[in-house]
């Protein structure tokens, strides 16, 4: 059986994960924040998804009748902050500012910010691909063309992928424990590979990993900074 606020369960655990590092690391307090509200936002997609990819029960079947919710706005708010300092986490680290001079040999950096943003455009209008496949290869891509831009930046980007990817893998098995049949129920299997990893629908660990790959970037990219282990 399918309740009605099982997503936004599930969305509260990651804000609740959110707030305790928020609490814990007070350096980082700054970057998490910043890139939250930059990614908040991109819950109001959720009608891109909805029923191409899945259909999840929401409060006031506001997913269904408005393609917007308000879990899917906690969704990405925790989300985005969370991948974005994982890496800080598990490393020692501190930030630097890039000087003018290092500043002036990147002359396409705020271009490289967009570039997932470009890329999701031409895929989903341009091809048929299911919305999911299509958000992994532009954050894909865009992490990628971060790491083009900013090579300091390269091993932050791909730790940051799996330790979101990790993170995330957790997390899912824990929610299929509370909630054994919400698979099942919610994802549009028709549509997608149908593959699952300990019940753990494919395509959510690559949406995982390539965005935990892109948001670990993203702030040091878009403010000049670079991260030094300390």
């Amino acid at each position: 059986m399918i309740f009605l606020y099982e997503y936004l369960i599930g969305s509260l655990i990651l804000l609740i994960i959110w707030i305790l590092l928020f609490e814990i690391k007070k350096e980082v307090r700054k970057e998490m924040l910043l890139t939250s509200i930059f990614t908040a936002p991109l819950g109001l997609t959720e009608f891109i998804f909805v029923p191409e990819y899945w259909d999840p029960p929401t409060i006031f079947n506001l997913a269904k009748t408005t393609g917007l919710d308000i879990e899917s706005l906690i969704f990405s708010f925790a989300m985005g902050g969370i991948a974005s300092i994982l890496y800080e986490e598990l490393f020692k680290v501190k930030h630097i500012t890039l000087s003018s001079k290092e500043r002036k040999k990147h002359t396409l950096h705020y271009f490289y910010v967009f570039v997932p943003i470009l890329v999701f455009l031409f895929f989903y209008f341009m091809t048929n691909l299911n919305p999911i496949y299509v958000t992994a290869i532009s954050l894909f891509l865009g992490a990628i063309a971060i790491v083009n831009c900013r090579k300091d930046l390269k091993d932050k980007i791909i730790k940051g992928g799996f330790l979101f990817l990790g993170l995330y893998f957790i997390f899912f098995i824990l929610f299929i424990a509370m909630y054994p049949n919400y698979v099942s129920n919610v994802w549009n299997f028709s549509a997608i590979s149908g593959i699952l990893i300990f019940g753990i629908p494919l395509e959510e660990l690559m949406f995982a990993f390539t965005l935990g790959m892109y948001w670990a970037g993203l702030y040091e990219h878009i403010n000049w900074k670079r991260v030094i282990k300390t």
